[in-house]
């Protein structure tokens, strides 16, 4: 177990005051079994009403209606949790399953619903060559080593190119282009997996690199602002994470806060400004976690 502080601010910057919209924010995680909520607040400049409310997936969601023009927009999220990273999910996946091809239980499959049907045309067919050159490559046919293949191949593949840009590549020009962000690798991810028959879901929140904390070096790409990954749900071990932009299995260094069927449905800060063409300057994006000085942190063993 480990106590993690996050900060993630967020500051648009305007040439003049202008009138801001309704504003959408993702920024809060729910209180679950691998992470309780200690400490939560929510800062906004200029003032705001703010009002809470769970999505259709259930994650937290505010709503902000800002009271008086500004040229600045600023919101800082911060909590304080406890992480208890879920133990390695071999030995829980049902025995049915963990060998690939496998049926859902058809009581769950009206449940999984849409997390099983690829939503990004593929014309070419460039997700399904990919993936059949993964498995080619792979040894290791089970459940498990199928899903790790694809996560590790991901990773090596392809390269991280981080944008300012909002939005996510369909997987095929990510393919195409032979790279691209830590949600475009999940987006990826999901539609191959998808397209394996498996039900997949798109995660944002924060990625925490034990080595870093603790005084090394660290490793991980994706940390300084928010993070990516996919859940692929697996009998007897329900929604088990795979970091494909790391090449991590294991949810040791992730900091879950939405879970939703589609990338664009998990953007953490989203609303609109009234002003001049022009009259925005830029933002910038920050997210700042430390441990608890008292906490001893284990290195992380997730690496597929």
């Amino acid at each position: 177990m480990t106590i993690l502080n996050v900060l993630h601010r967020t500051t648009y910057r305007y040439a003049r005051p202008v009138t801001f919209g309704e504003h959408r924010m993702m920024m809060r995680p729910r209180d679950s079994h691998d992470l309780r909520l200690l400490e939560t607040s929510l800062t906004l400049r200029p003032a705001a009403t703010v009002r809470w409310l769970d999505d259709v997936f259930g994650n937290s969601v505010a709503i902000a209606r800002f009271l008086e023009p500004a040229r600045e927009l600023c919101v800082e999220s911060r909590f304080r949790a406890q992480h208890f990273p879920s133990p390695a999910m071999g030995g829980q996946v049902e025995e049915y399953a963990r060998s690939y091809p496998f049926s859902y239980d058809p009581s769950e499959v009206p449940d999984l619903g849409q997390t099983t049907a690829r939503g990004y045309p593929d014309p070419d067919g460039r997700v399904d060559a990919w993936v059949g050159g993964v498995l080619r490559r792979s040894a290791d046919r089970s459940t498990l080593g199928i899903l790790g293949a694809i996560t590790r191949a991901a990773q090596s593949d392809l390269d991280y190119n981080p944008r300012d840009e909002m939005g996510t590549q369909d997987p095929a020009t990510t393919l195409a282009k032979g790279g691209g962000t830590c949600r475009d690798f999940a987006l990826l991810m999901m539609e191959a997996a998808r397209g394996l028959g498996f039900a997949a879901r798109f995660v944002s929140g924060y990625l925490y690199d034990a080595a870093l904390l603790s005084g090394g070096r660290g490793g991980l790409v994706g940390g300084g602002a928010t993070h990516a990954w996919v859940q692929i749900y697996l009998p007897g071990a329900g929604w088990a994470p795979f970091d494909p932009t790391n090449g991590l299995i294991g949810d040791r260094n992730l900091i879950r806060v939405a879970v939703t069927r589609d990338p664009s449905q998990a953007i953490p800060l989203s609303g609109s400004f009234t002003g001049a063409r022009g009259d925005f300057l830029g933002l910038t994006v920050g997210v700042e976690i430390h441990a608890d000085a008292n906490q001893t942190l284990t290195p992380s063993t997730g690496r597929a």
